[in-house]
C-alpha cells in the first residue's frame, strides 16, 4: 500500500495538495465522457442532416434519372451507408477529444474534423441541389483531401480513431469516381 493511501488521501488528492497536476486531472469524468460522445455523434448526424435538407426532395428519384455508371450502388445503399459512418465519424472525434484531455488540446485535428463535416453538409447541395456535377467533383475531392488530413491527425492523438475513419474515407473516395462519372455521363 502506498503512503498517499496510509495516509487517507487518493492519488489525485495527494498532486492537488501539492499543486501538482496531472494528466488525471484533466481527464473527462465519466458524465463528460457521455456528453461529449453524444455531442460529437449529434454533430456527425446534423451535418447528414443538414446535407439531407440542402438537397432537396426526391433525391432518391433524381438519383434514378442520371445516368450512372454500371459499378454505382442502388439508391437504397445510401441510406444504409452514411449512419453507419456518421456513428464511426463521432466516435473518432470523441476518441480523440478523449485521449487529447479537452478540447483545446485536440484543437487542430477537431478543427479539420469540423471543416469536412461543412464540407461534407455542402456536397449534397453541390450535387443534388443544384445538379452541378462538376463542381461537386471539386468539393468532393477537397473532402477527400481534408478527410485524409484529418486522419493523420487523429493518429497523432489516438490510434483506433484514425481507423474509425477509414472507411469513410473510403466510401468518399468511391463517392468521388461516382461523381466523376456521373459528370461525364450527364
Amino acid at each position: 500500500m502506498d503512503a498517499s493511501r496510509r495516509a487517507g488521501w487518493s492519488p489525485h488528492e495527494l498532486t492537488e495538495r501539492r499543486g501538482e497536476r496531472t494528466v488525471t486531472d484533466q481527464s473527462p469524468n465519466r458524465r463528460t465522457e457521455l456528453t461529449g460522445l453524444a455531442l460529437f455523434l449529434l454533430l456527425a448526424f446534423a451535418a447528414g442532416g443538414i446535407g439531407s435538407l440542402l438537397q432537396g426532395a426526391d433525391v432518391g428519384a433524381r438519383y434514378l434519372v442520371y445516368e450512372r455508371p454500371a459499378w454505382a450502388p442502388p439508391s437504397w445503399a445510401f441510406g444504409i451507408v452514411w449512419p453507419v459512418l456518421y456513428v464511426l465519424i463521432g466516435v473518432a472525434a470523441w476518441r480523440v477529444w478523449r485521449a487529447a484531455g479537452s478540447v483545446w488540446a485536440a484543437a487542430g485535428p477537431l478543427a479539420l474534423w469540423g471543416v469536412q463535416l461543412l464540407l461534407n453538409a455542402l456536397w449534397p447541395w453541390v450535387f443534388f441541389g443544384l445538379e452541378a456535377f462538376w463542381p461537386a467533383v471539386a468539393v468532393i475531392i477537397v473532402l477527400d483531401v481534408v478527410v485524409l488530413a484529418t486522419i493523420v491527425a487523429f493518429a497523432r492523438h489516438d490510434r483506433p480513431a484514425a481507423w474509425l475513419m477509414v472507411p469513410y474515407l473510403l466510401w468518399i473516395l468511391y463517392a468521388s469516381a461516382l461523381n466523376i462519372a456521373i459528370a461525364a455521363l450527364n
